[in-house]
């Protein structure tokens, strides 16, 4: 089927609500691992724990370090005592963020709003794009720990457990602020997991990568290539290319963990596959028909129907493959989405 006729109907598949994933596991690594050959659709089921098994020495294996902000604030108007849910997106100035609102209507520029007793305080300065407003903070000591004091996780909309414990929607290598979601694939990772890869001789890259809620925003476009991206702010350091391009350099594989680290490196990759230290912002839409320049194989959650993360990994898969493998997946009852289990594409 050409690029240009697809349409987000044909990234479908029926998934029964109950194999949303709602908790995290209590070990990261105990999540099941569905193994899918790239080019012939051949299909595998194992258990995460036994990722290094799929990793060879030489390979590079490039992680997202970004870490997810408590950016969901419950507030007042200064004036009216009416409540206000306040979602931090992406921070423009030191003092000004851009946010999502709830509710948006009566939010206008010189609305005053008021967060724990006063503890952060804000001015709605302006509307911009998708009547996303900008807000003026005040506050006293270090702003991010006001926030971990005052602020939720921003789990997606089709998670609705409360979380008890932060630090499960982070990744264990979790270091730069600034992401409104997690990347998800890195969650089933951990510490004693990365010590035996490193061992095995693979080498380990990290990029960061600030995800948005975007990630999140369904796909309304009846053709996928009238749908717009948003766009994200991302970093890649000396050390990082030259892990991967000495990788590229000896023939040996480069996997990407999560979608996120994918788009870092085919934004910033040359026609080669080269990388070199950058930083920048990205609004890459990667669907089939794309030509992969620095990835190799990816490990990543499974993601909704329609969603642009479905369509990312149906470029790399073929669409066919991963709507087979998805089917499957659904079948032996695996758990979807942020909390769930896990997909190699190899």
């Amino acid at each position: 089927m050409e690029t240009e006729a697809l349409k987000t109907s044909d990234f479908y598949f029926d998934l029964p609500k109950e194999l949303i994933a709602q908790d995290p596991l209590a070990d990261r690594s105990a999540s099941r691992l569905l193994v899918l050959d790239k080019n012939t659709g051949g299909i595998r089921h194992d258990s995460f724990k036994n990722i290094v098994e799929y990793l060879s020495p030489g390979d590079c294996l490039v992680l997202n370090n970004t870490r997810v902000l408590p950016a969901r604030l419950h507030g007042v108007r200064a004036d009216t005592g009416a409540r206000v849910e306040v979602l931090l997106l992406r921070r423009r100035e030191q003092d000004i963020w851009e946010t999502l609102v709830k509710p948006g209507k009566k939010l206008r520029p010189g609305a005053r709003l008021s967060f724990g007793d006063g503890l952060l305080t804000g001015q709605v300065l302006d509307v911009v794009e998708e009547g996303n407003r900008l807000i003026r903070f005040s506050w006293e000591g270090i702003f991010e720990e006001v926030l971990d004091r005052l602020g939720e996780m921003p789990l997606p909309p089709y998670i609705t457990h409360k979380l008890e414990d932060k630090e499960r929607y982070q990744t264990v290598y979790a270091r730069y602020d600034g992401s409104a979601a997690a990347p998800t694939a890195g969650l089933h990772f951990t510490q004693e997991l990365l010590r035996e890869i490193e061992e095995k001789g693979v080498r380990i890259a990290y990029v960061t990568l600030h995800v948005g809620l975007g990630t999140f925003r369904p796909v309304k476009a009846e053709r996928i290539t009238d749908h717009h991206m948003h766009s994200e702010t991302y970093q890649i350091t000396a050390e990082a290319a030259e892990q991967i391009n000495e990788a590229k350099r000896s023939g040996h594989r480069v996997i990407c963990v999560g979608t996120t680290s994918c788009r870092t490196l085919e934004s910033a990759a040359d026609e080669n596959g080269m990388l070199r230290e950058c930083c920048g912002d990205t609004d890459i839409f990667i669907y089939p028909g794309y030509r992969f320049k620095a990835l190799d194989a990816l490990i990543t959650n499974f993601h909704l129907p329609e969603s642009t993360l479905v369509m990312l990994v149906s470029a790399l898969a073929g669409r066919e493959n991963v709507l087979r493998a998805y089917q499957e997946a659904v079948e032996e009852r695996y758990r979807f989405f942020s909390f769930g289990d896990v997909m190699l594409v190899q």
